[in-house]
């Protein structure tokens, strides 16, 4: 563990029953950093948060934070949840009904015994961070699922922990709400310097508040990197499947020729892309081609195909095309409305990626 390094999992393996959830996996977070674990559902990742809170128990494997053990399967080391000293924001929020949002957001201090003068300070001053400082005397009940879920957040904050682990924390909230809430969080996360874990299920969501993302599945870390490196340097299908809004056709590979790859896809379609397999002249392949990076042209060219565009659809910022391939879908974005019948779409090389 370097001095940086504020959270440190090292090969945590842990099982129900007879069926393994962690496959060892190992993972650090840096002091102020932001570092999204991010899979589809059973992928393990709202496991491995609640592994390092101590809300689950593993098998094998060490969890570390600024250099004490935690967990340590090895030196038989469990230390209880409530001794972590781990802010915790559930899914759910987690808040107490019949305790106003003061008496919510105190309660760890009060668990803590935290003398009640310096109680009535630090709620005060983590509400006002936090823009809840008006709010103070009312309950639950009576907050918006915005403001419920910041109440959540204070209560995680107030003691100042090393480390914040959010479970699904935008969930709960409607759409245009979750892209408000994910800026506010975003900059509260910048503003402070906090040290967070992040449990999702939305790329979007992960790409936007992280740092790194670290995509699970089935137990194990696929890949891990930047938003931008998981974005655009995929380096398995299912990354590059689970990231974005992709394309997928299958083919077999025509052809092979400097690092790229000539899919045959029948019905007339052949394209050419980038070589992420070793697969052979002859393999069947799946092509990942990238929506935002197909575009319509004027007439024939090179890496160009005439298909029939079937309809388009307004999204507000811009249409989407959609095509038809034989028996297949493909769709393309634009920034205008094209009627039905026989197109030119262009898919740059790079912008097709063969597995």
């Amino acid at each position: 563990m370097t001095d940086k390094t504020i959270l440190a999992v090292d090969n945590l393996a842990l099982s129900y029953g007879n069926n393994p959830i962690l496959k060892g996996v190992s993972m650090q977070l840096r002091r102020g950093e932001v570092v999204s674990l991010l899979g589809p559902s059973g992928s393990g990742k709202t496991t491995l948060l609640r592994a390092v809170a101590g809300l689950e128990q593993p098998h094998a494997g060490s969890v570390g934070i600024a250099g004490r053990a935690i967990y340590d399967a090895a030196a038989n080391i469990d230390v209880p949840a409530e001794q972590r000293n781990l802010g915790l924001v559930f899914q759910s929020y987690a808040l107490w009904p019949h305790k106003t949002v003061f008496e919510n957001v105190a309660y760890p201090l009060k668990l803590r015994k935290v003398a009640a003068n310096e109680i009535v300070q630090r709620v005060h001053g983590a509400l006002k961070n936090l823009g809840l400082d008006h709010l103070a005397e009312r309950y639950p009940h009576q907050l918006s699922g915005g403001q419920q879920q910041r109440v959540s957040i204070a209560r995680a904050l107030v003691y100042n922990p090393p480390v914040i682990l959010l479970d699904e924390p935008l969930s709960n909230l409607d759409a245009k709400m979750r892209e408000e809430a994910r800026a506010w969080l975003r900059n509260l996360i910048v503003e402070m310097q906090l040290s967070a874990l992040v449990v999702t299920h939305d790329q979007s969501e992960a790409m936007a508040m992280s740092d790194r993302i670290l995509l699970l599945n089935g137990g194990v870390i696929e890949q891990q990197g930047t938003p931008q490196e998981m974005y655009s340097q995929p380096q398995t299908f299912f990354v590059a499947d689970f990231m974005g809004s992709n394309n997928i056709l299958k083919g077999h590979v025509g052809e092979i020729r400097d690092g790229l790859a000539r899919v045959d896809f029948g019905d007339g379609l052949a394209l050419w892309g980038i070589r992420r397999s070793d697969a052979a002249i002859g393999q069947a392949v799946s092509a990942v081609i990238r929506i935002e990076q197909l575009h319509l042209a004027k007439g024939a060219g090179e890496h160009r195909a005439e298909i029939d565009l079937v309809t388009s659809m307004f999204l507000g910022d811009r249409y989407e095309y959609v095509f038809h391939v034989g028996d297949k879908l493909l769709r393309a974005w634009g920034k205008r409305s094209e009627g039905a019948g026989r197109r030119w779409l262009e898919f740059p090389p790079e912008a097709v990626w063969v597995f």
